[in-house]
């Protein structure tokens, strides 16, 4: 009777789990994954042919299981604590701290990357009297996967490798400022507040001062950041903060690529799919920025990945006039189309995950 019973209610539960999938709602999307979910396919007599209609509906059974962020979670407690694998979907958590796995090193990408921005110089750069400047910020991984046994980058190469391709500028290294407590616990991204030292030692080697004197601002949201989700494991959110000073408070900021104006920091985004782009944002393919407290007519152009979104406020207060690229949304061939470039100061700055993937650079 006692197994019988054990069998009713298995066979009860799935019932009720396969009835609960056929009439729920189809969600539109993963909030702890940010991304769409798969909707039911279109039915049609090409798509029942081809196969594709089911290998999509597969993928859509997957998306809208019943229960699917909890099962997630279950399956990540498991792979990790109960049969100790080292990561899940390449995520491990070490000190608090969830980190991707970027492993090889891909030196071709790299290389791919370097000749984009040398692309860039030789097209609009070269034969003016700009000078230009490169550096390189470290993803988490290179802070913790030593400690964790975890597939890494060669990183040291990857540096090298950076130095003697892009003889084009001068290399600015600010590995030796970083720690894993500069980044955020549950996001892939460097925290503001603790990168002022980054943006000072960048500002004095292009030959700029920065002013320091910020007022620390806490908004009062949990940030769960990328990793939160893909990890698919219970952390605590961190606290979003930003910095701010005369310069900053009183910057004139264009968002080039809607043509409208826009603020260093916008709160609003911290209740959107992407929080960090409460920095400058997030990822837009040209910003200008005009400091009308300047005392100097130095200006600045910037070619950089998300992470120069939080930097790049940092560095306001030693520029009249500030340019913001970013080449993995506007190709570099159409640079000219916007600036001139004459006797700024030109910063290419770029994190390891996507120098690796070079390809992502137009």
């Amino acid at each position: 009777m006692k197994y019988k019973i054990q069998v009713i209610l298995i066979a009860t539960f799935f019932l009720a789990l396969s009835v609960y999938a056929w009439v729920k709602p189809a969600d539109k999307i993963s909030d702890s994954e940010l991304r769409n979910l798969a909707q039911f396919p279109e039915v049609n007599k090409e798509k029942l042919l081809d196969g594709s209609f089911m290998s999509d509906f597969e993928s859509y059974t997957l998306d809208q299981f019943p229960l699917r962020e909890e099962f997630r979670t279950v399956k990540a407690i498991t792979s990790l604590y109960v049969f100790r694998q080292l990561d899940n979907n390449g995520i491990y958590i070490e000190d608090g701290y969830a980190v991707k796995m970027e492993y090889p090193l891909n030196t071709g990408n790299v290389s791919y990357a370097i000749g984009r921005m040398q692309n860039v110089y030789d097209k609009f750069i070269a034969g003016t009297d700009a000078k230009c400047y490169i550096s390189v910020i470290p993803d988490k991984n290179y802070f913790l996967a030593d400690e964790h046994g975890a597939l890494a980058l060669d990183y040291e190469t990857l540096f090298e490798t950076v130095q003697h391709e892009a003889g084009f500028a001068q290399y600015i290294d600010i590995t030796d400022l970083l720690n894993i407590e500069d980044f955020y616990c549950t996001d892939t991204h460097w925290n503001q507040v603790h990168i002022a030292d980054v943006a000072d030692r960048l500002a004095f080697g292009m030959g700029a001062e920065t002013d320091n004197d910020y007022t620390i601002n806490t908004v009062n949201v949990p940030f769960y950041g990328v990793y939160y989700g893909q990890a698919a494991l219970p952390m605590k959110p961190d606290t979003m903060q930003y910095l701010t000073n005369d310069a900053i408070e009183a910057a004139v900021v264009t968002d080039n690529q809607n043509g409208v104006p826009m603020s260093v920091y916008d709160e609003s985004k911290m209740s959107t799919r992407a929080p960090y782009d409460l920095f400058l944002g997030g990822s837009l393919s040209m910003i200008t920025i005009e400091n009308p407290m300047a005392a100097t007519d130095k200006e600045l152009i910037v070619f950089r990945d998300s992470f120069g979104s939080s930097l790049v406020p940092l560095l306001i207060s030693g520029y009249k006039k500030i340019t913001v690229f970013d080449i993995r949304y506007l190709p570099g061939d159409r640079i000219g189309y916007f600036t001139e470039f004459t006797d700024q100061d030109v910063l290419f700055i770029y994190s390891t995950s996507v120098l690796n993937n070079g390809n992502s650079i137009k």
